[in-house]
């Protein structure tokens, strides 16, 4: 073998690299996290989830499935008259989980929350708004307890217009903001100033609306750090003044100009907001997976087109902003984004041909993928172990406070169906572990010891946490991160946002250590709430702590 040649193809080789135009075709291939079954029956299929500040997860489907297999407590019943599937039903269709029992306990919920949005709110109330048939106008409150005695309350009439496949965002002033639905291009916000407040228009979700199609339900709405929603529908974004009711930036359409909102269901993150004391704060939005144009019309014929496997990732605050191109190891439809506490994010479930959409999906995605955003382009992508379970049409998966993914959910058919069908009705409930909670790391892993879970703090202020790490520590490579628990369901978190605060670790004694953090500067950048702080050290995060930014 010459070597002499070799040297020329390599240098060749990484030439070609250097030259390509913002796309990037290479990723890592491992096979790495651990997966775990939690619950081999949780009467319901996983939805829509959300974890609270009690440590418990608010897990839902829908009231018109037909009975679910797990009964209400006590004998109640819920007497629906206008329930298009059973006007008595005797079964729950929501669940309470207990992540440390590792229990469920069933809830009533009074109409119909099928396809239906909602975020926490300032106080740790889960808001919940819209669903189908006689819950498209509803709002229903869920305030957590530790006595079990809690379940969901509904304002019949809370909504100004029908809100069903819509997107929530909690706001800096403590309100939600209701973003669109289907045939609902307006947006409208809750609580509500006055009873005479509607809604107002937003012509973007008209633009970007594809007739039969659709393909912008669920956008993907994240604020900004100057205060204004990036709103991202089909394939292309705006910059949204909800104040002013005025659009601030267009920004210009994902190359190639495929479809990556519902039913052609891609997902996204805002990637973590660093600097958030000092100098100008950038924020970057990563949009993945998606279906080609075309592909639900096609699958509504039976032809299962291929998922898009492509990324494009867009820096919203730059004076020029351009998409940035890249390639999963997979292409994906119906896959969920979920923020890790050391900032890297998890893509899991869906699939690899269809789009969303009663049947419409075939060739599940069993093997979740990390993108490592601070990696240079063509190291971020990491394949991960597969899960047994596919995890098609109404997935969802969210980050819990000890850094697993609670993954649940798959039903593409009209009702629970278990039988003599390719994808049946999926009620069960597992773990997904990264590879950061790997026992060999152990000792490189941080225990926070104070404060204890809950402290309340304001903006700008100093918090101070006292930590250990067993093994010797690296000071350059602790970060300390505060997580918004994300309302996660048809493969979009809500209000999912992760920032890495400024820190300045000191040596309090032997394996123990105190590090200095200051919260973040407005509410633009973190909106009053609950928020999970973790320790990392080397990548690897402690168990979160909830702190209540006020």
């Amino acid at each position: 073998m010459n070597p002499t040649v070799n040297l020329s193809f390599l240098l060749q080789q990484l030439l070609t690299l250097l030259l390509l135009p913002c796309r990037w075709k290479i990723y890592t291939r491992a096979a790495v996290g651990k997966w775990e079954l939690l619950q081999s029956n949780i009467g319901i299929s996983a939805m829509h989830m959300q974890l609270l500040n009690n440590g418990k997860v608010i897990i839902f489907d829908r009231t018109d499935f037909g009975p679910s297999n797990i009964s209400l407590p006590n004998g109640k019943c819920r007497n629906d008259p206008n329930d298009t599937a059973l006007p008595i039903d005797c079964t729950a269709h929501s669940v309470e989980y207990d992540i440390a029992l590792n229990t469920i306990r069933p809830l009533m919920v009074l109409t119909d929350v099928w396809c239906s949005s909602g975020a926490v709110m300032s106080d740790g109330v889960l808001l919940q708004t819209g669903g189908f048939n006689d819950g498209e106008h509803a709002v229903r409150t869920y305030k957590p307890c530790n006595d079990n005695s809690c379940d969901w309350q509904e304002i019949k009439n809370g909504l100004a217009q029908r809100r069903w496949y819509a997107t929530n965002h909690l706001l800096p002033d403590g309100r939600q903001i209701v973003i669109g639905g289907r045939r609902q291009f307006n947006y409208e916000f809750y609580p509500k100033k006055s009873s005479a407040e509607k809604a107002y228009n937003l012509p973007f979700l008209v633009q970007t609306n594809d007739p039969r199609i659709e393909n912008n339900l669920y956008p993907f709405v994240f604020l900004n750090v100057d205060g204004n929603l990036f709103i991202f529908a089909n394939n292309r974004a705006i910059l949204f003044d909800y104040m002013k009711g005025v659009v601030v930036r267009t920004y210009p359409a994902v190359p190639g100009g495929d479809p990556r909102s519902y039913p052609s269901t891609g997902s996204a993150v805002l990637l973590p907001l660093k600097n958030v004391h000092g100098g100008a704060i950038g924020a970057e939005v990563l949009v993945c997976g998606g279906a080609p144009k075309g592909a639900y019309i096609n699958a509504q014929n039976g032809n299962f087109v291929g998922a898009l496997n492509t990324c494009g990732r867009i820096h919203i605050t730059d004076s020029n902003p351009a998409w940035v191109m890249e390639t999963m190891p997979q292409a994906r439809v119906m896959g969920d984004m979920v923020i890790l506490p050391n900032g890297d994010v998890l893509i899991i479930n869906g699939a690899s041909k269809g789009t969303a959409g009663w049947e419409f999906g075939r060739d599940p995605v069993l093997s979740p993928v990390i993108y490592r955003p601070d990696n240079g382009i063509g190291s971020r992508f990491e394949v991960q172990n597969p899960s047994t379970t596919p995890r098609m049409y109404h997935s969802s998966a969210i980050l819990l406070y000890d850094g697993r993914v609670l993954v649940g959910g798959s039903n593409p058919h009209t009702y629970y169906n278990f039988t003599r069908v390719s994808f049946p009705t999926d009620l069960t409930l597992e773990a997904f572990s990264p590879s950061y909670l790997n026992p060999n790391y152990a000792n490189m892993r941080p225990r926070i010891v104070s404060p204890v879970s809950q402290p309340t703090i304001g903006y700008g202020q100093l918090l101070v946490v006292q930590f250990t790490v067993s093994s010797m520590l690296n000071k350059d490579l602790i970060k300390v991160t505060i997580v918004a628990p994300s309302f996660t369901t048809h493969s979009f978190s809500m209000n999912q946002r992760l920032l890495v605060l400024s820190q300045n670790v000191t040596v309090l004694g032997k394996s123990t250590y105190q590090v200095r953090v200051l919260t973040p500067g407005s509410g633009n950048l973190a909106p009053r709430g609950y928020y999970l702080l973790f320790v990392v050290h080397e990548d690897i995060p402690s168990d979160g702590i909830w702190i209540q930014i006020k």
